[in-house]
């Protein structure tokens, strides 16, 4: 099979790799784009039925292609979102080969670098990895080897009919097990919530959406080395019109909390103390937040009425005050596992030292060390907003004038 050679190797054909190959399309720069599944793979098949996106509507973007909407206080569902990727490849036209999975990427002494995929071997001189922050699922080796327990990654949730009957432990409260959960329950499933770490934002203050006052306050901006101890992002959701998410409201109406699950001994697992303090700790976050936005509006003197009702603190629930430290999910009737516990990087095809202990790419504004060598729409690559459909934008136009200027 001959050998093809190109400028421009863009590697994943999802919102990264369009606004890439939009980017450099703009400068006049030549280039392919492989994607090894569908355009936007991720998204149809990676996402629950129910899932609603985080941002509202008004501010979702693509470069030079606004989100279609007759409600801008509203959240998408994942049918919108899908036929918004659709829509912006049909309108950048990509030069796109889907199916495409490239298995290895090395150096290639005439021509800088060298894909084998899937359809034969690529050479480049350019080449940017847009691949996404979610490559791998992680779950727990725990209750790895019940045979009877439904489990499942939140990437392959679908929805509450896909699981058997019974109680449901939901392992992680970021912001896809936080909805999930709240979609077990409204369906009447008894639901157990795993709660570690994390940050409580209001949905909405004083009139408007968080969303509003990220980019009031500058924080999609926030660079990398600003960025503060607590690296998991505010547990939010669009979902039921779009409300705060507060695990305390969660107990109130019937989702029992748990703190984090450390261990297991057959079908007992072990949770950790610590569910008050981290319930404690998200509360200081919010009401930090609250403080910035308030300090905002009084520097720019903006006529935005009071919002008392986002400093109240709802009363720790009996499951936080006594907390279980010890879950039999036979006594509880557990029937299915869902471990909403996040994602790593997968790059062991990349032949390239260029990453570090934990596998993550060594790079400055999606720039490596290795000459030509890019990543975009890494989690907090050049700041905040980098992994956001409305943040991978800028990071692309600064790749492609770097493309432009190696000639």
């Amino acid at each position: 099979m001959p050998v093809e050679q190109i400028a421009t190797l863009v590697i994943g054909g999802g919102q990264a790799g369009l606004t890439m190959s939009h980017r450099l399309r703009q400068r006049g720069l030549p280039h392919l784009v492989v994607e090894r599944g569908r355009i936007g793979e991720r998204w149809k098949s990676e996402r629950w039925d129910g899932l609603k996106f985080q941002f509202p509507n008004w501010s979702v973007r693509l470069p030079d292609f606004p989100f279609p909407h007759a409600d801008p206080d509203g959240f998408a569902d994942l049918g919108a979102i899908v036929d918004f990727i659709d829509g912006y490849a049909a309108f950048v036209g990509p030069p796109i080969r889907c199916g495409v999975n490239v298995i290895r990427l090395s150096h290639d002494t005439a021509h800088g670098f060298k894909a084998e995929t899937s359809d034969g071997v690529i050479v480049a001189r350019n080449v940017v990895v847009a691949t996404g922050p979610y490559q791998r699922p992680i779950m727990s080796d725990m209750l790895r080897d019940d045979g009877e327990l439904f489990q499942v990654h939140a990437a392959h949730y679908v929805n509450p009919e896909q699981l058997p009957r019974g109680a449901v432990l939901v392992v992680g409260a970021g912001a896809s097990g936080a909805q999930i959960a709240e979609e077990l329950h409204r369906a009447g499933r008894r639901v157990f919530l795993s709660v570690g770490q994390h940050t409580r934002l209001p949905r909405r203050y004083r009139g408007h959406d968080l969303i509003w006052w990220f980019e009031k306050l500058g924080l999609f901006d926030r660079l990398p080395e600003e960025r503060g101890p607590v690296r998991v992002y505010p547990a939010i959701t669009g979902a039921y019109g779009g409300h705060t998410i507060d695990f305390r409201r969660f107990a109130a109406e019937g989702i029992m909390l748990l703190g984090r699950v450390v261990a297991e001994r057959g079908r007992v697992l072990d949770i950790a103390p610590g569910l008050a303090r981290s319930l404690a700790e998200a509360d200081l976050y919010n009401a930090t937040f609250l403080d910035m936005a308030d300090d905002h509006v009084r520097r720019h003197g903006l006529d935005l009425g009071e919002d008392p009702a986002a400093r109240v603190k709802l009363s720790d629930p009996p499951c936080v005050t006594d907390p279980v430290r010890q879950l039999d999910l036979n006594a509880e009737h557990i029937s299915a596992v869902i471990w909403a516990t996040g994602y790593g990087v997968n790059f062991d095809w990349i032949n390239f030292p260029i990453f570090d202990g934990n596998g993550v790419p060594i790079q400055r504004g999606g720039v490596t060390a290795i000459g030509g060598l890019y990543f975009l729409g890494l989690q907090w690559m050049s700041k905040m907003a980098s992994s956001f459909m409305s943040g991978v934008g800028d990071d692309a136009a600064v790749l492609a004038d770097h493309i432009a200027a190696r000639g």
